[in-house]
Formats: C-alpha cells, structure tokens, sequence
C-alpha cells in the first residue's frame, strides 16, 4: 500500500506489529518530496509512537477481521465472550479490554477486531445503560452553572451526575467519553 492511500484507523503493520493510524498529516516542504506525519496505537500493547514517511514509500496493510461477541462475565483478569453466530466462548485478557471495562455489564454485545485468531481490541456500542449504585449528598446552593455530583455504577465506574438522579436510577453514558448523557429510568 503506497503511503498516500494511508488515513486515519487504517490499520497497519510495522516489524510484525499492527498499529492504527490515530492521525495523518501531509506536509509539502518547498523543495523535495511530501512528509506523512502518523502518530500510530500499537494495537497490541497500547502504546503511541509517531512515524515519518516520505510520498514514495510504502506500508504494509493489516487485514483485520470483525465479529459480535456477546459479554458474558468476568473470570479473574479475563472477560468471557460469546460469539453470537456460534455460541463458542473466548476468554479475552484485560490488557485488550482496557478502560473499556468501565462500560462493560453482562449481556453487552461489542464488536471484536482481531488479526488472525489474536483479539486485538474491542469496540463498545455508542451508548450504554447502566444503574447507579451509588451517589453522593447533593449541597443545594444557587449557582447559574449547573452542579454535578459524583455517583457509582453498576460497573465499578465512577462518574458525575446532575443532582437529581438518585441510586437506582439507570443512566445513558457515551463510552467514547464516559460522560453521562441523560436518565433513563426513574427509581421509584
């Protein structure tokens, strides 16, 4: 693959290793030939390193396969999947699971990405909903802006809330920012 076809998450391979191209700057010098600037994930261990390639060189493309697995649990420091297709399972290790634990709660169906038989990452739906388990005493006092309060969900998961919800209540939360976004259902 000619480095000009490279964009951002095209995934690709370096030494054996696959990484994602996390961002892609093109810069034409004056004189001489077109830098590509690639800041790239290591889709292995996680790390970020940036790579300089000249507009004559090429790369090698990673073909990297996608499926639906169900979460079923977690078993020490490994996650349970199940593949929705076949019913077999998998132990996935949190090192590719990461932060992405947070929003994980059994039943969740994520999408797997893997280079051969390898997990390489997991990818989680846009929003999920989850019960809150615990919050802290909201103080009242006026303010224009609005106030959040720290409340715990069902995951572990720590995050802030507006001052009405309350423990029971279940929250959409973005997973791409962990933010909460609004209630879903009320305790009652």
């Amino acid at each position: 693959m000619d480095i000009e076809d490279i964009h951002k998450n095209t995934k690709i391979l370096i030494d054996g290793t696959p990484y994602n191209v996390d961002e892609a700057e093109f810069v034409k010098p004056g004189k001489g030939r077109a830098i590509y600037r690639l800041k790239l994930r290591n889709l292995v261990s996680g790390g970020v390193i940036d790579r300089t390639y000249h507009s004559s060189d090429t790369i090698e493309e990673v073909h990297i396969s996608s499926q639906d697995e169900q979460f079923l649990y977690k078993e020490g420091d490994h996650y349970v999947f199940m593949d929705t297709e076949t019913f077999e399972q998998e132990f996935i290790g949190e090192e590719h699971v990461g932060d992405k634990k947070n929003f994980l709660k059994e039943g969740t169906v994520v999408t797997v990405q893997r280079m051969g038989d390898r997990p390489l990452d997991i990818t989680l739906p846009i929003t999920v909903d989850l019960a809150v388990v615990k919050t802290e005493l909201a103080t009242k006092t006026a303010t224009i802006t609005s106030q959040d309060k720290k409340a715990v969900l069902e995951t572990g998961y720590t995050i802030g809330v507006p001052t009405f919800i309350r423990e029971g209540d279940i929250i959409k939360v973005d997973t791409r920012t962990g933010k909460y976004m609004e209630r879903v259902v009320t305790k009652k």
